[in-house]
C-alpha cells in the first residue's frame, strides 16, 4: 500500500517517529503541502494522511487510487466527506487523544488571566522588583478561584476533566450538555441550562463541538446575560464566538478577560479584532500539542490504518 502524509510537521516536528506507519506500506512524508501540490503529491497513493491539508471533491476525482483518508485530528471538516463516501473512500479521525492536554490548557489560560504569572515574571526580569520601593508589587487585580463558579458548555471527556481540575481548585461547576449523566452530579458539580450557565458563572469554558446550533453562541446577546466581569475560555473551536462582539465586551469591561487557543480563521489574520482587545490572551491552537498527546495521536493513527488494511476499520466517520 502506498501511503502519503501531506502535512506531517505539525504532528511530528522531529520528536516522534513515523516508523510504525512505515511498517504498513510504502510511506512518503511531506512536512507541508501547498494547495497546488496536493494532487501531484498524492499521485497513486491509496492512503492519504492529513492534518489540515484540504481534500476537496476535485482532488478526490483527480486521484482515483485513494481508498483511505486518515485525519490526524478530531475535526475532519477539511475533507469533502460526502464525495469520499460516494467514492467508497473510508475517512477516519482521532477522537480521543488529547483530553488531558486540552483540559490542562484551558486551566492554564484561566490561571494566566487570574494570576498574571507571565506579566509579573517579565517585570522581575526587567528589574522592577529589584528597584521596587516595596517588598512586592502587582500590576493587575489577582483573582482567587476558590469559591467561584465555572460554567462548562460541553460536558464530554474534556469538559469533565476540566471540571475535575476546577473542583480541585475549590470551584463549583455548572455543566451544560445535551446528555446528562446524573451520576456525575455532586455537591460541587451539577447540570444546568445554557441560560443558567451564562447568568450564574464567574468563568465560562467552551468545550463543545462546532455545530449549526453552537456557531456564534457567544455573541452580543449571550454576553449581555453574563455576569459583569466574567472570564471566558475557549480552546474548542473559534467560530463558537462572534469575535467583534467579544472584542467589544472586553474593551468595555463586561468581560474581564478571555483566554483563546482558537479563532475563527487560522492562522489568525492581522485584522482580527481580538488582537487589539483588552485582556485577551490568544495562543496558536496548541492545547493538543504536548509530546505525550501527539504520541497518542500517532499511535491511534497507525492503529486506524492497520485496522483498515486488515479489513476491520475503526474510527470511521463515514461508515
Amino acid at each position: 500500500m502506498k501511503i502519503v502524509v501531506l502535512d506531517g510537521y505539525t504532528e511530528n516536528p522531529g520528536d516522534l517517529s513515523w516508523e510504525a506507519m512505515k511498517q504498513l506500506g510504502e510511506l512518503t512524508v511531506y512536512d507541508r503541502t501547498a494547495p497546488e501540490q496536493i494532487i501531484s503529491r498524492i499521485g497513486e497513493a491509496e492512503a492519504v494522511i492529513i492534518n489540515k491539508t484540504p481534500l476537496s471533491r476535485e482532488t478526490l476525482e483527480a486521484c482515483p487510487h485513494i481508498r483511505y483518508i486518515g485525519v490526524l485530528a478530531t475535526g475532519y471538516n477539511v475533507v469533502d466527506v460526502a464525495a469520499a463516501s460516494e467514492k467508497g473512500i473510508a475517512v477516519t479521525n482521532i477522537p480521543t487523544y488529547g483530553t488531558a492536554a486540552v483540559a490542562q490548557f484551558a486551566i492554564a489560560l484561566l490561571l494566566e488571566i487570574t494570576s498574571r504569572v507571565g506579566h509579573h515574571a517579565r517585570a522581575v526580569r526587567e528589574g522592577r522588583w529589584e528597584h521596587s520601593r516595596d517588598w512586592c508589587f502587582w500590576d493587575y487585580p489577582l483573582i482567587e478561584l476558590a469559591g467561584k463558579t465555572m460554567g462548562i458548555i460541553g460536558f464530554g471527556r474534556i469538559g469533565r476533566t476540566t471540571a475535575g481540575i476546577a473542583q480541585a481548585l475549590g470551584m463549583k461547576v455548572l455543566a451544560c450538555d445535551n446528555f446528562h449523566d446524573l451520576s456525575l452530579e455532586t455537591d460541587t458539580c451539577r447540570y444546568a441550562s445554557r441560560q443558567d450557565v451564562l447568568a450564574l458563572s464567574d468563568v465560562i469554558v467552551l468545550h463543545c463541538p462546532l455545530l449549526p446550533e453552537t456557531q456564534g453562541m457567544i455573541c452580543r446577546e449571550s454576553i449581555a446575560r453574563m455576569k459583569d466581569g466574567v472570564i471566558l475560555i475557549n480552546n474548542a473551536r473559534g467560530p463558537l464566538i462572534v469575535e467583534d462582539d467579544l472584542a467589544e465586551a472586553l474593551n468595555s469591561g463586561k468581560v474581564a478577560g478571555a483566554g483563546l487557543d482558537v479563532v475563527s480563521t487560522e492562522p489568525i489574520r492581522s485584522d482580527n479584532p481580538l488582537l487589539r482587545a483588552k485582556n485577551c490572551y490568544i495562543t496558536p491552537h496548541i492545547s493538543w500539542a504536548p509530546r505525550e498527546s501527539r504520541q497518542r495521536l500517532m499511535d491511534i493513527a497507525v492503529g486506524n490504518l492497520r485496522a483498515f488494511a486488515e479489513g476491520t476499520p475503526v474510527n470511521v466517520i463515514n461508515s
